[in-house]
């Protein structure tokens, strides 16, 4: 017989839930590569949001919702004289951060960006640290800022990396706003039981579409999303620490939990601990404004460039070979829209690199779209997949992302089949790297800042030491400026 009544006993928090506080309020980060790594992630994610205000689509989405509003002791954003509520606050620097697809990647079996969660991390310390100083204690340093930045990729890449949201429709934000919310509750120095109780608010929430990151929908909330989900994380610790409950069972309750509602049934695969393990082998955009599956088919592209430019006309096909991963998510016919669209699309950054050799952030905008050799290039370009590409992908040694590209003339001849499995971010080239993404934050940062200001930023990440006693509140200061 169907029962008419259901028993109304609240079960133990899910073991996720648990993990993740236990995690995120008791683990020591004792790895010295995570801190190292943890500092060029801080300076190139400010310099791709210092970078992102140089476009007005983006600059026109920042500042208080009311304009004139006035926040006393409010949160700062970087490169501007916003003085704003935490929240949105939050909001702010987590958008101009992801505007151009330009800060650190993760790959799995879901994609994304843990640098994302510095918005909410940021936005919390200014306000924490504000707080503390009008209370006469000491603000947070840097190398709280830091250790936040290592326990939030930790979450997000690990969560990242045997659960796929993508294949049931759900964007990775997911992830950053579960990231953000952890780190950020222990920044606030919340109980287990209340951070626990934020933690279960981010699976109670309706959670964002991959819609406006695919054909025939691409779009520009792609580039906000991220600041949108780290701005709730905080939003949701700020409701938890006013008394809000939680929801023990919000993963696995039947029928109205997580994940039977929206994940399928299936339950999370978790087979690593927490520790340090993303930031030491996260991935860095240097070269190239590129999602992330195509920065080995650019780099690629750019070799090329020298062979080709002055045989265009004389191509009969190009043929990229590529992981599984990059066919279903950037390989696109037909019209692009906007620059959304055309940062998603691995034939039109190719075409980009070999007909300019090179690729930049202005590279997306109308007026190099209108170049009609585009859309003759990719009209040409022909993805194929390579098994032993997609399969390295995914293997925890190598976390390869190839490509190789091949160009084959009308009179038969063809150039060199040009082959990046790793792109110049990957660990494998950190040493490589660096330097080059040294270069990058200082010319980021001469977007928006003089000489002087920019000598004082780079000064002040240049003692590793003494930049982590650094309060909160003088970083914070140092990348003020006016609109």
């Amino acid at each position: 017989m169907l029962s008419t009544v259901e028993t109304n006993v609240r079960q133990e928090p899910d073991e996720l839930l648990n993990k993740i506080a236990n995690y995120v309020l008791n683990y020591q980060v004792d790895s010295e590569e995570a801190f190292s790594t943890a500092r060029y992630c801080l300076m190139d994610t400010l310099g791709c949001g210092i970078l992102a205000l140089s476009f007005p689509e983006c600059k026109k989405l920042l500042g208080p919702y009311v304009e004139g509003t006035v926040v006393p002791n409010g949160v700062r954003v970087p490169g501007t004289d916003f003085v704003l509520d935490p929240i949105k606050g939050a909001w702010d620097i987590g958008s101009i951060i992801r505007w151009l697809d330009f800060n650190d990647t993760w790959l799995a079996a879901e994609w994304g960006h843990p640098s994302d969660n510095l918005g909410g991390i940021l936005a919390a310390a200014d306000y924490i640290s504000q707080q503390k100083i009008l209370d006469g204690k000491e603000p947070l340093t840097v190398k709280d800022i830091l250790v936040a930045m290592i326990k939030a990729h930790e979450i997000q890449g690990v969560m990242a990396l045997e659960n796929s949201f993508n294949r049931v429709g759900l964007d990775h934000v997911i992830l950053v706003k579960l990231a953000s919310t952890a780190v950020i509750s222990s920044l606030f120095k919340l109980s287990k039981e209340e951070t626990v109780n934020a933690l279960s608010q981010v699976f109670v929430d309706g959670q964002s579409l991959r819609t406006y990151r695919h054909s025939p929908n691409a779009g520009p909330r792609k580039s906000w999303a991220a600041g949108d989900a780290t701005s709730r994380a905080l939003q949701l610790v700020f409701l938890t620490m006013k008394g809000q409950i939680g929801y023990p069972s919000a993963i696995t309750a039947p029928t109205w939990g997580f994940k039977d509602v929206l994940f399928k049934g299936n339950d999370f695969q978790i087979n690593q601990d927490f520790k340090s393990y993303v930031m030491e082998n996260v991935l860095f955009k240097i070269s190239y404004p590129a999602e992330f599956h195509a920065q080995t088919a650019v780099e690629a592209a750019v070799t090329l460039h020298q062979e080709v430019i002055d045989r265009l006309e004389e191509i009969e096909r190009i043929e990229i070979t590529t992981h599984e991963s990059a066919i279903r998510i950037i390989s696109k016919e037909g019209e692009l829209n906007n620059p959304a669209d055309r940062d998603h699309c691995i034939q039109y950054m190719t075409a980009i690199g070999l007909l300019k050799g090179d690729l930049v952030a202005e590279d997306y905008e109308d007026d190099v779209a209108a170049d009609p050799r585009v859309d003759s290039l990719r009209k040409k370009m022909i993805i194929k997949e390579d098994k032993r590409y997609s399969e390295e992908y995914l293997e925890a040694d190598k976390r390869s992302i190839a490509n190789s590209i091949q160009i084959y003339f009308k009179d038969g001849s063809f150039s060199k089949n040009i082959e990046v499995e790793y792109p110049i971010g990957h660990k494998r080239r950190r040493n490589e790297g660096i330097p080059i993404l040294l270069s990058k934050f200082k010319k980021n940062l001469e977007t928006r800042f003089d000489q002087n200001q920019v000598d004082k930023i780079v000064g002040f990440f240049s003692d590793f030491d003494e930049l982590q006693k650094r309060s909160v509140n003088d970083f914070m200061t140092l990348f003020v400026t006016k609109r």
